[in-house]
């Protein structure tokens, strides 16, 4: 029986592989770090493994056996360095490949990566796949836009105070992206044993929309009116500065919203009939943004 490890399974897109790969008889090791989350998962086919995914000795352990290793970067509050937390988990997963010589890897990557420096987790992005090319391993990274699931974050302030943020111009394409959706096809890539190989592919969601647009189908979805604000410089560190973000991770985190607000950054990628996923904004807001409404 085939078995994958899947690191941050309780996460949005972990959890949905997790729950895609075990509805056959293909074995999962959940990799987490609170044993009972990973086992509220409740999957079948299932091996929940406490794991720090940035111990290289703990990934080593936790992936023994296993024949393909999904991995994410997920986000972490206690670390002073984001560039740091991704050198972390990426030397801890390359390293468990290689001692285990686990044959194939899905990563989620981002796209634009290896565009351009210095934009933020983007460029780790672009590091951490370099790392894992370097192996020989098959290796495939999933570079997805911006995730339709960071609107549930502002849900109260959508049902509340009828607008939502982001430090991007009300004109500006971006190509929002289902966290099910990338959670779907990594999980058909961990699947299929037919491809080898280092390659990467977009995942780009069904179309771009600006926030000017996205106001508009709001207002259309939830029959009331609702506006785009966006935020400004002032707003994002204040912000930042409420969360407890300071110093380099705020630096960093400055620097990636630069880059996925530039017109002709990350975000002006073309599109190809391969980049395209299917759920769109109005299927996610009547499935996951309306009951928190």
């Amino acid at each position: 029986m085939k078995k994958i490890a899947i690191a941050a399974a309780t996460g949005n897109i972990g959890k949905r592989v997790a729950e895609k790969i075990t509805a056959g008889k293909t074995t999962a090791v959940l990799l987490g770090q609170n044993l009972e989350k990973l086992k509220s998962l409740k999957l079948k086919n299932s091996v929940p493994v406490v794991a720090d995914i940035s111990s290289p000795e703990q990934m080593i352990a936790a992936t023994r056996d296993v024949d393909a290793l999904f991995l994410l970067v997920p986000p972490v509050a206690n670390t002073e360095s984001l560039k740091e937390w991704y050198q972390k988990v990426t030397e801890a997963g390359v390293a468990a490949v290689k001692e285990n010589k686990i044959k194939k890897v899905v990563l989620i990557s981002s796209l634009g990566a290896t565009t351009a420096p210095n934009l933020g987790t983007v460029s780790y992005c672009a590091s951490m796949e370099v790392a894992f090319d370097q192996l020989q391993a098959s290796v495939l990274a999933l570079r997805p836009g911006y995730f339709m699931e960071n609107f549930l974050l502002q849900a109260e302030e959508i049902k509340t105070k009828g607008k939502f943020s982001f430090p991007y111009s009300e004109d500006h394409d971006i190509p929002f992206i289902s966290t099910d959706d990338i959670g779907d096809a990594a999980a058909r890539y961990l699947l299929d044993e037919t491809w080898a190989g280092k390659w990467k592919l977009n995942l780009m969601g069904p179309e771009n929309i600006t926030p000017k647009e996205i106001a508009a189908r709001l207002t259309a979805s939830l029959n009331k009116p609702i506006r785009y604000e966006k935020q400004s410089a002032g707003n994002l560190r204040e912000m930042f500065n409420s969360w407890g973000i300071v110093g380099t991770k705020q630096q960093e985190l400055t620097e990636l919203y630069a880059a996925l607000g530039d017109p002709d950054g990350a975000y002006a990628t073309p599109r190809t009939p391969e980049a395209k996923t299917p759920t769109t904004f109005e299927e996610f807001v009547a499935k996951k943004l309306l009951p928190l409404l």
